[in-house]
Protein backbone atom coordinates (compact mmCIF):
# COMPACT_ATOMS: atom_id res chain seq x y z
CA UNK A 1 0.00 0.00 0.00
CA UNK A 2 1.03 3.78 -0.79
CA UNK A 3 1.80 5.47 2.53
CA UNK A 4 0.96 9.07 0.20
CA UNK A 5 -1.46 9.70 -1.84
CA UNK A 6 -1.10 10.76 -5.43
CA UNK A 7 -0.48 14.23 -4.04
CA UNK A 8 2.18 14.24 -1.89
CA UNK A 9 -0.12 13.64 1.13
CA UNK A 10 0.71 11.38 3.59
CA UNK A 11 -2.06 8.76 4.48
CA UNK A 12 -3.41 8.73 8.12
CA UNK A 13 -2.63 5.54 10.07
CA UNK A 14 -6.19 4.26 11.00
CA UNK A 15 -6.66 4.95 6.85
CA UNK A 16 -9.09 2.47 5.45
CA UNK A 17 -6.90 1.06 2.06
CA UNK A 18 -9.35 -1.66 1.43
CA UNK A 19 -12.53 0.03 0.93
CA UNK A 20 -10.53 3.34 -0.19
CA UNK A 21 -9.34 0.60 -3.05
CA UNK A 22 -12.91 -0.78 -3.45
CA UNK A 23 -14.03 2.45 -4.27
CA UNK A 24 -10.77 3.53 -6.24
CA UNK A 25 -11.61 0.77 -8.89
CA UNK A 26 -15.03 1.98 -9.88
CA UNK A 27 -13.70 5.60 -9.64
CA UNK A 28 -11.06 4.77 -12.51
CA UNK A 29 -13.55 3.39 -14.76
CA UNK A 30 -15.56 6.91 -14.27
CA UNK A 31 -12.70 8.79 -14.70
CA UNK A 32 -11.37 7.05 -17.92
CA UNK A 33 -14.65 7.57 -19.27
CA UNK A 34 -14.88 11.00 -18.21
CA UNK A 35 -11.37 11.79 -19.90
CA UNK A 36 -12.36 10.59 -23.34
CA UNK A 37 -15.22 13.03 -23.13
CA UNK A 38 -12.99 16.20 -22.16
CA UNK A 39 -11.00 15.64 -24.58
CA UNK A 40 -13.21 15.30 -27.28
CA UNK A 41 -14.86 18.63 -26.15
CA UNK A 42 -11.62 20.28 -25.84
CA UNK A 43 -10.43 18.50 -29.20
CA UNK A 44 -7.23 20.16 -28.64
CA UNK A 45 -8.01 23.40 -28.11
CA UNK A 46 -7.79 25.45 -24.84
CA UNK A 47 -11.07 27.17 -25.62
CA UNK A 48 -14.45 26.14 -24.10
CA UNK A 49 -17.67 28.28 -24.04
CA UNK A 50 -20.07 28.35 -21.04
CA UNK A 51 -23.00 25.87 -21.79
CA UNK A 52 -25.37 23.91 -20.12
CA UNK A 53 -23.12 21.03 -21.17
CA UNK A 54 -19.71 22.02 -19.69
CA UNK A 55 -21.53 22.61 -17.01
CA UNK A 56 -22.98 19.20 -16.70
CA UNK A 57 -19.75 17.80 -17.57
CA UNK A 58 -17.72 19.75 -14.85
CA UNK A 59 -20.37 18.48 -12.16
CA UNK A 60 -19.32 14.89 -13.58
CA UNK A 61 -16.15 16.02 -12.71
CA UNK A 62 -12.89 17.17 -14.71
CA UNK A 63 -9.87 14.92 -15.32
CA UNK A 64 -6.61 15.84 -13.22
CA UNK A 65 -5.22 16.52 -16.86
CA UNK A 66 -7.05 18.72 -17.73
CA UNK A 67 -8.05 20.45 -14.65
CA UNK A 68 -5.64 23.66 -14.07
CA UNK A 69 -6.79 24.63 -17.82
CA UNK A 70 -10.52 24.06 -16.93
CA UNK A 71 -10.22 26.00 -13.69
CA UNK A 72 -8.32 28.83 -15.72
CA UNK A 73 -10.62 28.90 -18.43
CA UNK A 74 -13.71 29.18 -16.53
CA UNK A 75 -12.97 31.32 -13.54
CA UNK A 76 -11.74 34.15 -15.70
CA UNK A 77 -8.03 33.58 -14.51
CA UNK A 78 -6.90 32.83 -18.24
CA UNK A 79 -8.06 36.40 -19.29
CA UNK A 80 -6.85 38.21 -16.22
CA UNK A 81 -3.40 36.32 -16.89
CA UNK A 82 -3.22 37.31 -20.90
CA UNK A 83 -4.37 40.60 -19.99
CA UNK A 84 -1.98 41.66 -17.62
CA UNK A 85 1.94 39.91 -19.17
CA UNK A 86 4.53 40.23 -16.75
CA UNK A 87 2.59 41.50 -13.88
CA UNK A 88 3.21 38.82 -11.23
CA UNK A 89 6.64 38.99 -11.62
CA UNK A 90 6.29 43.07 -11.09
CA UNK A 91 4.51 42.09 -7.97
CA UNK A 92 7.77 39.66 -6.89
CA UNK A 93 10.18 42.08 -7.68
CA UNK A 94 8.85 45.29 -6.28
CA UNK A 95 8.80 47.07 -2.74
CA UNK A 96 7.60 44.59 -0.13
CA UNK A 97 5.82 45.06 3.11
CA UNK A 98 8.03 43.32 5.79
CA UNK A 99 4.76 42.77 8.10
CA UNK A 100 2.88 40.84 5.48
CA UNK A 101 6.50 38.69 4.74
CA UNK A 102 6.96 38.06 8.13
CA UNK A 103 3.06 36.59 8.61
CA UNK A 104 3.93 34.42 5.65
CA UNK A 105 7.12 33.13 6.63
CA UNK A 106 5.40 32.21 9.94
CA UNK A 107 3.07 29.87 7.85
CA UNK A 108 5.18 28.29 5.66
CA UNK A 109 5.77 24.95 8.10
CA UNK A 110 2.28 25.04 9.29
CA UNK A 111 1.13 24.52 5.34
CA UNK A 112 0.63 20.89 5.09
CA UNK A 113 2.96 19.24 7.02
CA UNK A 114 1.99 16.27 5.99
CA UNK A 115 2.50 16.75 2.49
CA UNK A 116 5.84 15.58 1.12
CA UNK A 117 6.47 18.08 -1.49
CA UNK A 118 5.62 20.89 1.12
CA UNK A 119 9.07 19.70 3.05
CA UNK A 120 11.87 21.34 3.23
CA UNK A 121 14.00 18.37 2.00
CA UNK A 122 11.75 18.19 -1.04
CA UNK A 123 13.44 18.89 -4.35
CA UNK A 124 12.04 21.33 -5.65
CA UNK A 125 10.21 22.48 -2.36
CA UNK A 126 6.86 23.35 -3.04
CA UNK A 127 7.51 25.99 0.18
CA UNK A 128 8.97 28.47 -2.15
CA UNK A 129 6.70 28.23 -4.61
CA UNK A 130 3.71 28.74 -1.93
CA UNK A 131 5.74 31.94 -0.86
CA UNK A 132 5.85 34.09 -3.67
CA UNK A 133 2.45 33.15 -4.65
CA UNK A 134 1.06 34.50 -0.78
CA UNK A 135 3.62 37.69 -1.20
CA UNK A 136 2.81 38.15 -5.13
CA UNK A 137 -0.97 37.95 -3.92
CA UNK A 138 -0.87 40.10 -0.78
CA UNK A 139 0.59 43.24 -3.16
CA UNK A 140 -1.86 42.86 -5.34
CA UNK A 141 -4.53 42.49 -3.24
CA UNK A 142 -3.85 45.55 -0.10
CA UNK A 143 -7.45 45.23 0.94
CA UNK A 144 -6.73 41.32 2.13
CA UNK A 145 -3.14 41.33 2.47
CA UNK A 146 -2.69 37.47 4.21
CA UNK A 147 -4.69 35.76 6.34
CA UNK A 148 -4.65 32.20 7.33
CA UNK A 149 -6.38 29.59 5.42
CA UNK A 150 -5.05 31.23 2.37
CA UNK A 151 -2.05 29.25 2.57
CA UNK A 152 -3.93 25.88 1.98
CA UNK A 153 -5.77 27.19 -0.63
CA UNK A 154 -2.89 28.68 -2.34
CA UNK A 155 -1.24 25.18 -1.31
CA UNK A 156 -3.55 23.25 -3.19
CA UNK A 157 -3.46 25.46 -6.50
CA UNK A 158 -0.03 24.47 -7.24
CA UNK A 159 -0.43 20.98 -6.46
CA UNK A 160 -3.08 21.17 -9.50
CA UNK A 161 -1.55 24.11 -11.52
CA UNK A 162 2.50 22.64 -10.72
CA UNK A 163 2.37 26.32 -11.79
CA UNK A 164 3.18 29.62 -9.96
CA UNK A 165 1.76 32.31 -11.99
CA UNK A 166 -1.64 30.26 -12.67
CA UNK A 167 -2.00 29.44 -8.90
CA UNK A 168 -1.89 33.37 -8.46
CA UNK A 169 -4.42 34.02 -10.70
CA UNK A 170 -6.53 31.33 -9.59
CA UNK A 171 -6.30 32.85 -6.14
CA UNK A 172 -6.94 35.86 -7.32
CA UNK A 173 -10.42 34.75 -9.26
CA UNK A 174 -11.66 32.92 -5.73
CA UNK A 175 -11.18 35.71 -3.03
CA UNK A 176 -11.45 38.37 -5.60
CA UNK A 177 -14.57 37.13 -7.62
CA UNK A 178 -15.94 33.83 -6.23
CA UNK A 179 -15.97 33.73 -2.36
CA UNK A 180 -17.29 37.57 -1.43
CA UNK A 181 -15.28 39.17 1.05
CA UNK A 182 -13.87 35.92 3.06
CA UNK A 183 -10.58 37.10 3.45
CA UNK A 184 -10.28 41.13 4.65
CA UNK A 185 -9.61 41.36 7.58
CA UNK A 186 -13.10 42.01 9.08
CA UNK A 187 -13.98 38.81 7.18
CA UNK A 188 -17.40 40.28 7.01
CA UNK A 189 -18.33 37.53 3.86
CA UNK A 190 -17.33 34.80 5.93
CA UNK A 191 -19.35 35.38 9.21
CA UNK A 192 -22.12 36.25 6.61
CA UNK A 193 -22.23 33.12 5.00
CA UNK A 194 -22.14 31.09 8.34
CA UNK A 195 -25.28 33.07 9.23
CA UNK A 196 -26.53 32.36 5.83
CA UNK A 197 -25.77 28.63 6.02
CA UNK A 198 -27.57 28.62 9.74
CA UNK A 199 -30.86 30.54 8.28
CA UNK A 200 -31.00 27.88 5.22
CA UNK A 201 -30.60 24.78 8.09
CA UNK A 202 -33.76 26.47 9.31
CA UNK A 203 -35.48 25.81 6.23
CA UNK A 204 -34.32 22.87 4.57
CA UNK A 205 -33.12 20.84 7.32
CA UNK A 206 -35.09 22.31 10.81
CA UNK A 207 -34.56 20.14 13.44
CA UNK A 208 -31.15 20.63 12.94
CA UNK A 209 -30.89 24.30 13.47
CA UNK A 210 -33.35 23.49 16.55
CA UNK A 211 -31.01 21.58 18.46
CA UNK A 212 -27.81 24.18 17.82
CA UNK A 213 -30.27 26.90 19.01
CA UNK A 214 -31.49 24.94 22.15
CA UNK A 215 -27.52 23.86 22.74
CA UNK A 216 -26.46 27.55 21.69
CA UNK A 217 -24.23 26.36 19.74
CA UNK A 218 -22.72 28.96 17.29
CA UNK A 219 -22.69 28.27 13.25
CA UNK A 220 -19.27 29.65 13.28
CA UNK A 221 -17.77 27.10 15.79
CA UNK A 222 -18.37 24.08 13.53
CA UNK A 223 -18.64 25.43 10.11
CA UNK A 224 -16.07 28.21 9.78
CA UNK A 225 -13.42 26.01 8.52
CA UNK A 226 -15.22 24.54 5.90
CA UNK A 227 -15.82 28.08 4.35
CA UNK A 228 -12.35 29.34 5.37
CA UNK A 229 -10.15 26.41 3.79
CA UNK A 230 -13.37 25.55 1.00
CA UNK A 231 -13.11 22.01 2.96
CA UNK A 232 -9.43 21.10 2.64
CA UNK A 233 -8.38 18.85 5.83
CA UNK A 234 -11.98 18.51 6.08
CA UNK A 235 -12.62 16.27 3.07
CA UNK A 236 -10.73 13.82 1.06
CA UNK A 237 -8.39 15.13 -1.25
CA UNK A 238 -10.08 13.65 -4.40
CA UNK A 239 -13.87 15.21 -3.16
CA UNK A 240 -12.39 19.10 -2.53
CA UNK A 241 -10.89 19.14 -5.74
CA UNK A 242 -14.45 17.96 -7.58
CA UNK A 243 -15.94 20.32 -5.30
CA UNK A 244 -13.26 23.47 -6.41
CA UNK A 245 -14.32 22.04 -10.26
CA UNK A 246 -17.60 23.30 -9.66
CA UNK A 247 -16.73 26.18 -7.21
CA UNK A 248 -15.32 28.08 -10.28
CA UNK A 249 -17.42 27.32 -12.68
CA UNK A 250 -21.08 28.27 -10.65
CA UNK A 251 -19.57 30.28 -7.80
CA UNK A 252 -19.77 30.11 -3.83
CA UNK A 253 -23.32 28.76 -3.66
CA UNK A 254 -21.20 25.06 -4.31
CA UNK A 255 -20.09 25.69 -0.66
CA UNK A 256 -24.06 25.75 0.88
CA UNK A 257 -24.77 22.11 -0.99
CA UNK A 258 -21.35 20.46 0.29
CA UNK A 259 -22.64 22.12 4.01
CA UNK A 260 -26.22 21.28 3.70
CA UNK A 261 -25.58 17.87 2.28
CA UNK A 262 -23.84 16.84 5.07
CA UNK A 263 -25.82 17.47 7.63
CA UNK A 264 -28.99 16.72 5.95
CA UNK A 265 -27.76 13.04 5.11
CA UNK A 266 -26.22 12.88 8.69
CA UNK A 267 -29.50 14.31 10.53
CA UNK A 268 -29.89 11.27 12.77
CA UNK A 269 -27.06 10.95 13.74
CA UNK A 270 -25.88 14.89 14.64
CA UNK A 271 -29.63 14.76 16.33
CA UNK A 272 -28.14 11.50 19.13
CA UNK A 273 -26.20 14.64 20.41
CA UNK A 274 -27.65 15.60 23.41
CA UNK A 275 -25.16 18.57 24.86
CA UNK A 276 -22.44 21.14 23.69
CA UNK A 277 -19.14 19.33 22.85
CA UNK A 278 -21.02 16.43 21.69
CA UNK A 279 -22.62 18.45 18.76
CA UNK A 280 -19.05 19.53 17.50
CA UNK A 281 -17.88 16.26 18.04
CA UNK A 282 -20.41 15.13 15.27
CA UNK A 283 -19.91 18.05 13.28
CA UNK A 284 -16.18 16.96 13.04
CA UNK A 285 -17.62 12.79 12.69
CA UNK A 286 -19.65 13.98 9.74
CA UNK A 287 -16.83 14.80 7.69
CA UNK A 288 -15.26 11.57 7.92
CA UNK A 289 -15.95 8.01 6.18
CA UNK A 290 -17.04 6.45 3.27
CA UNK A 291 -20.01 8.85 2.06
CA UNK A 292 -17.13 11.65 2.02
CA UNK A 293 -14.65 9.24 -0.11
CA UNK A 294 -17.19 8.40 -2.45
CA UNK A 295 -16.48 11.22 -3.89
CA UNK A 296 -18.60 10.29 -7.48
CA UNK A 297 -21.69 9.48 -5.60
CA UNK A 298 -21.16 11.92 -3.02
CA UNK A 299 -21.12 15.15 -6.11
CA UNK A 300 -24.26 13.35 -7.57
CA UNK A 301 -26.02 13.72 -3.99
CA UNK A 302 -24.86 17.83 -3.65
CA UNK A 303 -27.33 18.34 -6.79
CA UNK A 304 -30.11 16.64 -5.58
CA UNK A 305 -30.27 16.41 -1.36
CA UNK A 306 -30.49 19.97 -0.53
CA UNK A 307 -33.26 20.33 -2.58
CA UNK A 308 -33.53 23.81 -5.10
CA UNK A 309 -31.26 26.65 -4.06
CA UNK A 310 -32.25 29.98 -6.27
CA UNK A 311 -28.99 32.27 -6.10
CA UNK A 312 -31.52 34.88 -5.52
CA UNK A 313 -32.60 33.22 -2.12
CA UNK A 314 -29.10 33.19 -1.30
CA UNK A 315 -28.55 36.72 -2.27
CA UNK A 316 -31.94 38.19 0.03
CA UNK A 317 -29.98 35.92 3.02
CA UNK A 318 -27.22 37.70 2.59
CA UNK A 319 -28.22 40.93 2.73
CA UNK A 320 -30.25 40.41 6.20
CA UNK A 321 -27.57 38.60 7.47
CA UNK A 322 -24.73 41.06 6.54
CA UNK A 323 -27.45 43.82 8.10
CA UNK A 324 -27.99 41.89 11.05
CA UNK A 325 -24.17 41.31 11.75
CA UNK A 326 -23.19 45.10 11.05
CA UNK A 327 -25.78 46.11 13.01
CA UNK A 328 -24.32 44.02 16.42
CA UNK A 329 -20.76 45.07 15.16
Amino acid sequence: FCRVDPYGFERPEDFDYASYEAFFSRYLVVLTRRAIKWSKLLKGNNRIQKSLKVKRYIRKGIPNEHRALIWMIVSGAQTNMEQNPGYYHRLLEGEKNDKLVEAIKTDMNRTFPDNVKFRKTADPCLQHTLYNVLVAYGHHNKAVGYCQGMNFIAGYLILITKNEEESFWLLDALIGRILPDYYSPAMLGLKTDQEVLGELVKMKVPAVAELMERHGVMWTLVVSRWFICLFIDILPVETVLRIWDCLFYEGSKIIFRVALTLIKQHQAFILEATNFPDICDKFKQITKGTFVTECHSFMQKIFTDPGSLPMATINKLRETCREKLLSQG
